[in-house]
């Protein structure tokens, strides 16, 4: 009996420490994650429309955790005109027989009406106000003191261009970026091997850089952005990520592509281990500027939506470029 409780407590501190070394709670994160590896992969089997449609909603999500976490300090950005016009893109992106036109016109359409929107300020009802109560409640004084929910008159601090200016890039950064997840789906008749590619090779460049900087990391990458970052943790985002890209590329092409192509899963893996990790010291650096720890709690063990995506809609664009140049 009391080897049983010996054991129990010494696996409990096991645990505190992995969790501390990683930054999150490690049962959760795993259960969260097996939960939206199964959502994915649900959608694909069933059509890659559903697919495009999970992207939309995870977007909208995205967008919702940004718009209560730059409201902490006093920026407003229209997220109902960002819902509608990103919306939009995204789909009409992956119906549109002429892809790229299309995306670039509506992410310039969606500009201009995001900035005038923004330039309105507008805000209906208290639920951002209760949301952003929420955030400030879990965030350091700091973030707290800037807030324009904290004392009356905030938002004459930040000028109308600063609204305009960080809704544009909120355009840049989410619909943009998501577009390169749905345009890979459109061409070379492999749309199920793209959306593996871009959704979960990122994902688990991140779990071989949580393993690998658990375990083995001594060396930070970048310690006043992020002191977690190591290394020995990027190198375990490369070669994972390389692993899943030979296996994605063994198991979609056949052996003639393969025997021409074979340094294509190699490239895809430093691409997406490199860009991934640096996806992650941006939203980092973002959170750090803001004052908060997580983007949202929407995701249990990894924080928001956008804790999750940063690292997928920033390697998207490269990922999505190194397919079509190779033809794959």
């Amino acid at each position: 009996m009391e080897r049983n409780e010996q054991l129990h407590e010494e696996a409990e501190e096991a645990l505190d420490q992995i969790n501390k070394k990683t930054g999150r709670n490690m049962p959760q994160a795993i259960a969260t994650g097996a939960a939206l590896v199964i959502l994915i992969v649900a959608c694909l089997l069933l059509s890659i429309d559903v697919f495009v449609l999970l992207v939309v909603a995870f977007m909208i999500l995205a967008l919702w955790e940004l718009r209560v976490d730059f409201a902490t300090v006093g920026l407003h950005i229209p997220v109902v005109m960002l819902w509608i016009c990103s919306s939009f893109t995204l789909i009409a992106t992956y119906y549109s027989p002429y892809h790229l036109i299309t995306m670039s016109l509506s992410v310039i359409v969606s500009i201009i009406l995001v900035a005038i929107a923004a330039s309105a300020k507008l805000t209906l009802g208290n639920r951002l106000s209760l949301a952003v109560a929420g955030k400030l409640s879990n965030t350091d004084a700091s973030a707290r003191l800037e807030s324009s929910y904290n004392h009356d008159g905030g938002e004459q601090h930040h000028s109308r261009l600063s609204h305009m200016a960080v809704s544009v890039l909120t355009v840049l950064y989410i619909p943009l970026l998501a577009s390169c997840i749905i345009i890979p789906l459109t061409f070379n008749d492999h749309p199920i091997a793209h959306a593996i590619m871009l959704v979960f090779m990122p994902a688990l460049s991140d779990t071989g850089g949580l393993f690998a900087g658990a375990w083995l990391g001594k060396h930070k990458l970048s310690p006043r952005i992020s002191p977690k970052k190591s290394v020995e943790g990027l190198i375990g985002s490369m070669l994972f990520a390389m692993i899943g890209s030979f296996a994605v590329f063994i198991f979609t092409y056949d052996p003639s592509l393969q025997a021409s192509r074979w340094w294509v899963p190699i490239v895809a893996g430093i691409l997406i281990g490199a860009v991934g990790t640096f996806g992650d010291l941006c939203a980092s650096m973002l959170k750090r500027d803001i004052g908060i720890k997580d983007m949202g709690h929407l995701l249990k063990g990894h924080g928001g939506v956008m804790d999750r995506v940063d690292s997928i809609l920033m390697s998207a664009p490269f990922t999505c470029a190194l397919l079509w140049v190779t033809g794959l």
